[in-house]
């Protein structure tokens, strides 16, 4: 079941607070546990809170902090962006989100509000935010004195730049729609988007757009000096009080703020007095220009009075302060109640919302983003550290993946090495505190190195192997961290940085050996690619596997990905698709498809087929038009050494998709190989997956 919303829109002044309280309303009234977030927010002044998330969390009485309710401010992004870490931005952005998840039932998400000029790129960002999260959208078009042509139009490009990213678009909504336009807008709606997505249109709510004589008096930085109890009064018109009063008085309307120079007692008292008749419209409150507060007398007077008005001095010339409140974007602010309900009523007027909640709570989404997956792999193996034994203790890219490892405490680290070596070189990287936290092993020293060697001695003394040479064996550091996963004393082991796969992977198949049930050690990438995780299998290990092997790597390499939350589509990648292909090499890839589906009926599994066929949803759907797996394997199995390892290098490099592994399958323990090539991120990825690993066993 979907957990949330992303409300969305291309440009300011959307009005896309009567959908998020509309929404709010309408969710709460079927579940109790709904939360809300704001990934990005405006700039705030220090000890200032956030107008939008205020609103929501004290209107209907949320458990959330403001800190927990947003993610970042606006500059603190575009300086994030201007630095290269983007990637920092949408992983804090999902982190915060997950929390909010793991604490409520469903989540509405609002998006930016475009209020400045960097708005070029909040579109594109909103997009990704929501991609990342999971959820679906509803985008919010801005229908005000715009022919229906014209929103329609922006609202359709929205829609279709939201589901090319594949996020599912929910709703569309057009809002501040003229009554007259209302049938024409609605109408071209169902036109462009027929039964694809809930369509609404929301006309033009005049009350909504009148300002609050509080947001006029806090604009021009007002004082306050009669009514504050009724700064909430609606300025629904406003007209300048410059001609004599008994022309004035017939210029007044319903809700008209009055704005006159401060010393026109006449107007002052005239409005006030007019306001209180029954003869004339009543008056929202009284602007005072040029910064001049009126005579004592007038003061007095005035203070006399049961006034159910504000009157607020500003300083500024009559028609300056005129043209300013004339460019006010009203708000909806906590303590407006009116305003409040009167956006849900609206909401609930124009909207069927029993239809657009069952539509929204029935999605399901299928999409794991890169950075979904990896936040997904932290938090599973935060569940129960496990120790993962480092034995390249003087590489640089070691050092580093073990600090951020250890800063984000989400493994036990042990380093392999003389500790005051790899201590002076974390010193030169900047990076000892971290490292000073990680346990530091010299073979030689360590208390169980005597117990090491006798272990190894007995397990391969029927290889002619004596305790000099079990010694010998112990002092090196793959030997010796293997060692370690077998006695009991590390749970996992990464190393590959400096050492050869033969050199990594060898201590374990001579004594940790692998499962019952494998016949071979094989290996996955995870390939972060831009819009999904694929797995690549098996690109480090078996050269030229027959049938029986390759099927066994596909098997393996399908439950590992379902064990890392991807659906197995598995492709048998070969030069040919289908039954077209004849010789040698396709016949082994049919051969270990027939396999797989003989030992695993219930999988998902393609073979022979072209890695286009396998990626490409028109190609495969031309090729193998009746295929589960064509055009949208997850899983794809290469059919030899060669072609799996350059292809996995040539997508990482030409893409620049991380690739996290290889993540060894088979073995009674985990230990896993780096490239030579690796990079700190790759360490980093690696010993996770590993932990992941390890609370298996």
């Amino acid at each position: 079941m979907n957990k949330g919303l992303y409300i969305a829109t291309g440009e300011s002044n959307s009005g896309k607070s009567i959908v998020v309280l509309g929404l709010m309303r309408t969710f709460l009234g079927r579940n109790p546990r709904v939360g809300y977030f704001r990934p990005i927010i405006d700039d705030l002044e220090e000890g200032e809170v956030d107008n939008h998330i205020n609103t929501v969390l004290t209107h209907f009485e949320l458990d959330i902090t403001q800190e927990e309710a947003y993610g970042f401010t606006r500059s603190e992004v575009l300086t994030k962006y201007n630095d290269g870490k983007e990637g920092e931005v949408f992983d804090t952005l999902i982190e915060k989100f997950k929390h909010l998840e793991e604490r409520f039932d469903f989540i509405v998400v609002e998006g930016t509000d475009f209020s400045d000029e960097h708005s070029i790129i909040e579109f594109d960002i909103n997009v990704l935010i929501c991609k990342n999260f999971g959820i679906p959208a509803i985008v919010v078009s801005n229908g005000y004195q715009k022919k229906a042509n014209e929103v329609t139009r922006k609202t359709k490009l929205a829609y279709d730049t939201f589901k090319s990213k594949d996020v599912e678009v929910s709703a569309v909504v057009v809002n501040k729609v003229a009554e007259n336009s209302l049938d024409a807008v609605q109408d071209k709606l169902d036109f462009l988007f027929g039964d694809k997505v809930e369509t609404i249109v929301i006309p033009e709510i005049k009350t909504l757009k009148s300002p609050t004589v509080r947001e006029i008096s806090e604009y021009l930085d007002g004082k306050v000096l009669f009514g504050e109890d009724f700064l909430n009064n609606l300025a629904g018109n406003f007209g300048v009080g410059a001609m004599q009063l008994h022309n004035y008085l017939n210029h007044l309307k319903d809700n008209s703020l009055v704005v006159t120079p401060g010393d026109r007692s006449d107007i002052i008292l005239g409005a006030l007095q007019a306001s209180a008749s029954s003869n004339y419209p009543k008056i929202s409150g009284i602007v005072l220009t040029g910064g001049i507060i009126p005579e004592t007398s007038i003061m007095k007077l005035i203070e006399g009075v049961n006034l159910n008005l504000p009157v607020v001095s500003v300083d500024g010339g009559t028609f300056e302060v005129t043209n300013k409140i004339g460019n006010i974007n009203s708000k909806i602010y906590a303590d407006n109640t009116q305003k409040i309900n009167t956006s849900i009523a609206t909401f609930e007027k124009h909207v069927n919302t029993d239809r657009l909640a069952e539509r929204l709570i029935t999605h399901e989404n299928t999409l794991l983003t890169p950075r979904m997956f990896q936040y997904n792999l932290l938090k599973r193996a935060k569940t129960s550290k496990k120790r993962i034994v480092l034995p390249e203790g003087y590489d640089e890219r070691v050092l580093r993946a073990a600090s951020r490892l250890i800063n984000a405490d989400v493994v036990d680290i042990t380093l392999i090495g003389d500790p005051e070596k790899i201590k002076l070189k974390a010193s030169k990287l900047g990076i000892l505190t971290n490292i000073a936290k990680t346990e530091i092993i010299d073979p030689v020293q360590f208390e169980y190195f005597e117990d090491y060697v006798t272990t190894f001695y007995e397990l391969r003394k029927h290889k002619n192997v004596n305790m000099d040479m079990a010694r010998d064996f112990m002092r090196d550091v793959s030997y010796f961290g293997t060692m370690m996963i077998y006695k009991g004393h590390a749970d996992g082991m990464v190393s590959g940085a400096v050492n050869t796969t033969q050199h990594t992977i060898r201590p374990a198949l001579q004594f940790i050996k692998t499962k019952p049930t494998a016949s071979v050690v094989s290996s996955v990438f995870f390939m972060c690619l831009e819009d999904r995780v694929s797995v690549f299998g098996d690109c480090a290990i078996n050269p030229n596997p027959n049938a029986e092997q390759l099927a066994e790597i596909a098997i393996a390499s399908a439950d590992t990905a379902n064990d890392f939350g991807i659906e197995p589509k598995v492709a048998m990648l070969s030069y040919s698709s289908g039954s077209s292909g004849k010789g040698a090499d396709v016949d082994k890839v049919r051969e270990a498809t027939k396999i797989i589906k003989e030992k695993r009926p219930d999988l998902k599994v393609e073979g022979p087929i072209q890695y286009d066929a396998a990626v490409d949803m028109n190609v495969g759907k031309s090729k193998l038009p009746d295929s589960e797996v064509a055009g949208q394997a997850s899983v794809l199995i290469f059919p030899d050494l060669n072609t799996g390892n350059n292809t996995y290098k040539a997508v990482q490099r030409e893409t620049g998709a991380i690739a996290i592994g290889p993540m060894l399958q088979g073995l009674n323990k985990p230990v896993n190989d780096l490239s030579r090539g690796c990079t700190v991120d790759d360490v980093y990825n690696t010993v996770i997956i590993t932990a992941i690993q390890a609370q298996e066993f």
